[in-house]
């Protein structure tokens, strides 16, 4: 089977890691790059940098990759839909419902694979636990709660927080416990004296009725990637950064100290951190990617899925506009 020609559109961070992986994934020939603002990290490696998306469609490939500003996401999605390119866009599908809605539709009547980079999904940590929580492990899920904390990057500058991480938290949110959402609210504040968010506070209910919260910010010292799931036999923490997953079951064991079973409601039982092997997150993304275009099955995000996703932050910021008013999400 040929090496399906592949394009990336945007050189910056996320584009260097785009690059390396797709030179070096089996099945697929990194052969045109593409950035008006040039090659700062210097990953073409003797490839011409093309100007623009419709340079990279010339150069006849047969997958591509936007990591370019989110602002740009639709109007380069849709020009490669129409030329018959399969796509991964990085996330968020788009800057708004809107344009999101348009560039799923580009793919979808084209039936091409359109996939948005919600990355998290391939984080082993977080597999495992969808897997376990499919399984029955949590029994019944009362509550997802994430924190997803760390400082400024200056590699962003067109949107805030919410779409730039938020969308991570949602997104895997609603993966793992394989539902929608059916309501949220939120607040958020300006501290860094940007346009755009720094941090949220989200919470909200699942249509499953799991009760969900989420606390992204970029105004912490320290990197957290936390996601603790709590259900009728205990408690699962995911933790993102490590790719490690643990396990702290409700007890069996009678407490005879009164004030102490009182106090904590469950007992506790055994804690098990479980061992797996560890992929990093994006190879195994971009190898999903290829799988997907060979006509194989595969956990992308696909575009209504990350559509949802973007309405429910999208929803988010203008409950956060409202002082925190609920939002209803339609059924999808």
């Amino acid at each position: 089977m040929r090496s399906l020609r592949a394009g990336l559109l945007g050189l910056g961070m996320m584009g260097r890691h785009h690059a390396r992986l797709l030179r070096d994934i089996d099945g697929i020939e990194l052969v045109a790059v593409a950035d008006p603002g040039g090659d700062p990290h210097r990953v073409a490696q003797g490839l011409p940098i093309l100007d623009d998306v419709r340079a990279l469609i010339n150069a006849g490939i047969d997958i591509a990759v936007v990591a370019i500003p989110t602002r740009f996401h639709a109007e380069a999605a849709i020009a490669l839909a129409e030329a018959d390119v399969h796509t991964l866009v990085e996330k968020p599908i788009a800057d708004d419902s809107q344009s999101g809605r348009a560039v799923g539709e580009a793919f979808r009547t084209r039936g091409l694979v359109g996939a948005v980079g919600h990355v998290e999904r391939f984080n082993p940590a977080l597999q495992q636990l969808r897997m376990r929580l499919a399984a029955g492990d949590a029994g019944s899920v009362y509550q997802v709660a994430t924190r997803r904390q760390s400082t400024f990057p200056a590699r962003i500058g067109d949107v805030g927080v919410a779409k730039d991480l938020g969308t991570h938290d949602v997104d895997l949110t609603a993966w793992i416990t394989q539902s929608t959402y059916d309501t949220i609210s939120a607040q958020t504040t300006f501290k860094s004296g940007r346009q755009h968010e720094d941090m949220i506070a989200m919470t909200g209910r699942l249509r499953t009725g799991t009760i969900v919260s989420h606390l992204i910010n970029w105004l912490s010292p320290m990197k957290e990637r936390i996601t603790v799931v709590t259900g009728e036999r205990g408690t699962f923490i995911a933790d993102t950064a490590t790719g490690d997953l643990t396990f702290f079951a409700n007890g069996t064991e009678a407490l005879e100290w009164e004030s102490v079973s009182t106090f904590r409601g469950v007992s506790e039982g055994d804690i098990t951190r479980f061992a797996f092997a560890k992929k990093e997150p994006l190879r195994a993304e971009l190898e999903a990617f290829r799988d997907a275009v060979r006509g194989e099955p595969s956990d992308l995000s696909s575009m209504d899925e990350a559509l949802h996703t973007l309405e429910v932050v999208q929803a988010a910021l203008s409950s956060a506009a409202d002082g925190g008013a609920v939002r209803h999400l339609a059924v999808s």
